[in-house]
């Protein structure tokens, strides 16, 4: 049987420190590997993404609210292109939306490329920002981990 906790001595009590030092700079080197990760694959994805766009020589119309005549090569730019494309689809469907049309209508294709076409460059917007996101937090493990290596010398 072992004895009651108050006839301990505080040596008995006290957990070794030495043993959670060289833990908390492993764990350290663990968050700062997966940062460097995160980040590298966050560029990646990101130039991926702006090369394929670039690849499609979109250039945003010239009736945009922004970045008329420019390349869609970009997060902004083809967030531009995909609104004018919808305002597009709207006029010639007379404010209609694709589902909303008759199936007769000549039209409806028109407006179903349209939709496609803008779902798309919605897709390669939130990709670019999911991979700023992926380079944010790779940078923010990063850190994380240097300043964890740092507290346990």
């Amino acid at each position: 049987m072992s004895e009651p906790a108050e006839t301990r001595t505080e040596a008995e009590t006290t957990v070794p420190r030495s043993g959670g030092k060289s833990h908390a700079r492993g764990v350290g080197l663990t968050v700062m590997i997966a940062g460097l990760i995160f980040t590298i694959a966050g560029v990646i994805a990101y130039i991926a993404v702006q090369q394929t766009l670039s690849d499609q020589k979109i250039t945003v119309s010239s009736d945009a609210d922004m970045f008329a005549g420019r390349s869609v090569n970009g997060p902004f730019t083809a967030y531009a292109q995909a609104m004018v494309i919808g305002k597009h689809a709207k006029e010639i469907a007379g404010g209609k939306t694709y589902a909303e049309l008759p199936q007769n209508d000549p039209n409806r294709d028109t407006v179903m490329t349209a939709s496609f076409l803008q779902a798309s460059l919605f897709t390669s917007v939130v990709a670019f920002g999911v991979a700023a996101m992926a380079v944010v937090l790779g940078l923010l493990l990063i850190l994380l981990g240097w300043s964890l290596r740092r507290l346990a010398p």
